[in-house]
């Protein structure tokens, strides 16, 4: 996909976002009018014009998306980096049958570019673990994931 300006996620993506990952999110702060930037891993692609994530509902991601809808999701994976640029909408301010107060946030995407710099690919791709009671973590994850999936 280098060089090449998509208007939906592709094939290779689409399943990169079916699973929890490491991504990050840059928003509008609505205050300062500046870049805001956020890493997060509660993202699910519904297909390939709609991504949803959930945050905290307290978190400056909601505010900011209220304020500037313009977003642009980073994800690592396949070989590459991808900027997918859209706009963002609050869906549900508290997810049901979530114990954490979660916001539910939707990108409809506009825009999917290969970003990875010239003559170059990633070899090994972001990787976390939750630092939290490992089966509190799966359950949650489970509930959130489930949640988006609506």
């Amino acid at each position: 996909m280098a060089n090449q300006v998509e208007t939906a996620l592709t094939e290779e993506l689409l399943p990169l976002l079916r699973e929890e990952r490491y991504v990050t999110l840059a928003t509008v702060d609505y205050e300062s009018g500046g870049t805001n930037v956020n890493a997060m891993s509660w993202v699910y692609a519904i297909d390939e014009h709609h991504i949803r994530f959930s945050v905290d509902n307290r978190s400056r991601i909601v505010e900011n998306v209220k304020n500037q809808p313009l977003v642009t999701l980073t994800v690592i994976g396949n070989g590459s980096t991808y900027a997918i640029a859209g706009e963002a909408k609050v869906i549900q301010e508290k997810i049901e049958d979530v114990p954490l107060k979660l916001a539910l946030i939707e990108i409809t995407v506009k825009e999917v570019r290969d970003v990875m710099f010239y003559g170059s690919r990633i070899t090994s791709e972001p990787k976390f673990e939750k630092t939290y009671d490992k089966e509190a973590a799966d359950k949650l994850d489970r509930q959130v994931m489930a949640a988006m999936k609506v």
